[in-house]
């Protein structure tokens, strides 16, 4: 499977720091491939042998203690994955999962050429630099929320955040899912999401939560 045209001028556009020779270079040396929604590419504890970089869709990458999950961050489109690119560039194994949120295509750089055209090639470090300070800022946010944020206001804007990323107003989505993802209990999820429909942030639907 090949990048479309359309794909392919995009990717020249996002990342036009790289120049031209370097992009030929993972042009010719990756693979595009789709995923359906839900599919996990990526478990804790396997070797890294390819790092994405998002054409269309959207990956959600979290980390998993027991039954609880905590997201991390999504990778949209022309993003990458800087937890990827650190173990395949470490050989470690992956800390993180990562599962499509929608149907998803992906350009998938072979983790055996980074470190090649990290050295020919200097403004591809540029490339994962970004995607850390992305990541870093992100992650103090989360922490940030964690210490001084009360659930609710965490359940809100992580509503808030999945819409912008998915470009959806109405979210299919169930409270088993949001508390997996922010470590808490579905029936205090339930029990929230009932308070902020009543303040007139949300409305809950048979298939789904709508944000207003």
């Amino acid at each position: 499977m090949e990048l479309t045209l359309q794909e392919t001028s995009n990717l020249r556009k996002a990342h036009f720091y790289l120049g031209n020779e370097l992009i030929d270079s993972l042009i010719n040396y990756s693979m595009v491939m789709e995923f359906p929604s839900d599919t996990e590419i990526l478990k804790e504890g396997q070797y890294v042998k390819v790092i994405p970089i998002v054409l269309q869709g959207l990956i959600k990458v979290y980390s998993r203690y027991e039954d609880k999950e905590l997201l991390l961050y999504y990778i949209q489109p022309d993003e990458s994955c800087i937890m990827s690119f650190a173990a395949s560039l470490n050989n470690e194994p992956s800390k993180v999962f990562a599962v499509t949120e929608d149907y998803t295509r992906v350009l998938l750089l072979p983790s055996d050429r980074i470190p090649g055209w990290l050295k020919e090639h200097p403004a591809m470090n540029s490339l994962f630099f970004n995607q850390y300070n992305m990541r870093y800022a992100e992650l103090l946010d989360t922490i940030r929320y964690l210490l001084y944020h009360k659930l609710d206001k965490r359940i809100y804007d992580y509503l808030l955040e999945k819409s912008e990323v998915k470009g959806e107003k109405l979210l299919n989505i169930r409270h088993k899912q949001i508390a997996s993802e922010l470590g808490t209990a579905r029936e205090v999820i339930s029990r929230l999401l009932k308070k902020m429909e009543k303040e007139g942030k949300i409305r809950q639907h048979s298939d789904g939560i709508e944000i207003l």
